[in-house]
């Protein structure tokens, strides 16, 4: 027992703290699981005295994985049926879909770098089993409608690149699963690099359509203005409803909100504020880009069928046939192709890692990549492996037109959890959403919910 005269025994001198790199380089792992805990914060940030441009190399990339789902073949058949029908009127309602997108993702980079829990965590943890596993299974019914889109849009590529019949070319999209898992076990980065590169395919030939197709140039800065028909007029509000619909897809708020945490920031305020700022502007940048190649295909639509009185093309099909006659491009349909298989492919990489994080955020049950991976693909080969074989070209877009219903119906049950958690100062603290940003984002819900309540309705009762 020491007394008051018991002399003080030498204190052995504290040894340096080492820097937070050293100490923990992921910047502090979170204590739950992690989302993709084999690639959580596995790539570098450069430091705080970096300049912006490293910076912004180091985040550039998550967005582009999310623009897929934007561009993918389900989109394809909305926006050639607008062009061809209404011209260049329905472009102001892609810009509008775009934004409302822009607004979502940064909602989900925000939610997964402030709290360190993708969307599909978020919700096992505020809702009740029952109320989750509702959810989840929601969310694998939406993920399982994008990759039917998937398999036919890759099916009526390969057949019409190479001639190979759509039941044969369902059955080859079983082959991605190797492809996607190649690239998985190279690395996150790698990952993100193939798919910027098939983007920019899809970019570069949709540039070359819209060249050769010689739009009219006032019409189309025309139609980026809402007009008042697009309401008025039952058809078109139809129409518009399905571009809204297939634009904003669900299952890229769970991806964003869990490929974000990917990066090694510091996992304090100043490190998280830049971390989001530097996230939105990647996901907003590559989500032009999506604008882009939505717009292009609506005004390759309006240009070369709607001009000449091809009011009813719809199909892929169709409007791959039409291309070179109309437009006296050879090349205009082949590219047309080479862009549609593209799209399918990039769709398949991103739609397997949804499939992971949300099964994994929902459930807190890990499955090999291979075997969950099958099972999606699966269940969206058997119905389009049917379809294809009773009924052909016909029952392929009917079945491209029925996913991207399914996916509309999704769309509310994703949505609202995030702007709800967004808005929470117990989860989000300083970092939830500001008052206005709250009324935009409830506005926004609002109506999306209604405009997708009404396609449902006009689709199995109208």
């Amino acid at each position: 027992m020491l007394t008051a005269n018991t002399p003080t025994p030498p204190v052995a001198p504290l040894a340096a703290a080492p820097a937070p790199e050293a100490a923990d380089p992921g910047w502090r792992r979170p204590r739950h699981a992690p989302s993709l805990g084999e690639v959580y914060a596995s790539i570098r940030v450069p430091g705080r005295n970096a300049s912006f441009w490293r910076k912004l190399m180091a985040f550039w990339g998550p967005g582009l994985m999310v623009a897929v789902g934007y561009m993918d073949p389900g989109n394809w058949a909305t926006d050639i049926a607008g062009g061809s029908r209404y011209g260049y009127t329905l472009l102001s309602v892609i810009l509008i879909s775009n934004l409302f997108a822009m607004l979502l993702q940064h909602l989900a980079a925000k939610l997964g770098i402030v709290t360190g829990r993708d969307l599909a965590q978020a919700c096992r943890d505020h809702y009740s089993k029952p109320v989750a596993m509702a959810l989840w299974l929601l969310c694998e019914i939406a993920i399982a409608a994008c990759d039917l889109a998937e398999v036919i849009g890759s099916a009526i590529a390969l057949n019409l690149l190479f001639g190979i019949p759509l039941t044969l070319g369902v059955l080859i999209t079983i082959l991605d699963v190797l492809v996607v898992l190649y690239f998985q076990n190279r690395g996150f980065r790698i990952l993100e690099v193939l798919v910027a590169g098939l983007i920019f395919i899809i970019f570069g030939c949709f540039a070359y359509e819209v060249f050769v197709s010689r739009p009219d140039w006032a019409a189309l800065a025309a139609g980026l203005v809402p007009k008042t028909e697009i309401v008025t007029n039952p058809a078109m509000l139809y129409v518009a409803i399905g571009i809204l619909g297939a634009t904003v897809m669900p299952h890229n708020l769970y991806l964003h909100s869990s490929i974000v945490q990917t990066r090694a920031f510091e996992r304090d305020e100043e490190g998280k504020r830049s971390a989001i700022k530097f996230a939105t502007i990647d996901s907003s940048v590559a989500l032009f880009m999506a604008f882009f190649v939505n717009a292009a295909i609506l005004v390759l639509a309006a240009a070369a069928f709607h001009r000449n009185g091809l009011f009813q093309v719809a199909d892929i099909h169709d409007a791959h046939k039409l291309l070179a006659p109309v437009l006296g491009a050879g090349a205009a349909s082949v590219v047309f192709a080479v862009a549609l298989l593209a799209s399918g492919q990039n769709s398949t990489l991103t739609g397997t890692l949804a499939g992971q994080i949300v099964m994994e955020g929902f459930l807190n049950l890990k499955l090999k990549p291979w075997l969950r991976r099958l099972i999606t693909r699966l269940i969206a080969v058997v119905p389009a492996f049917v379809v294809t074989l009773l009924y052909g070209e016909k029952g392929t877009g009917e079945l491209l037109v029925l996913s991207q219903v399914i996916l509309s119906l999704q769309l509310s049950f994703a949505v609202v959890p995030l702007v709800l958690f967004t808005g929470d100062k117990l989860k989000m603290g300083p970092f939830a959403n500001k008052p206005w940003v709250k009324v935009v984002a409830w506005s926004v819900s609002a109506i999306i919910i209604a405009l997708n309540a009404y396609l449902l309705y006009e689709t199995f009762f109208g």
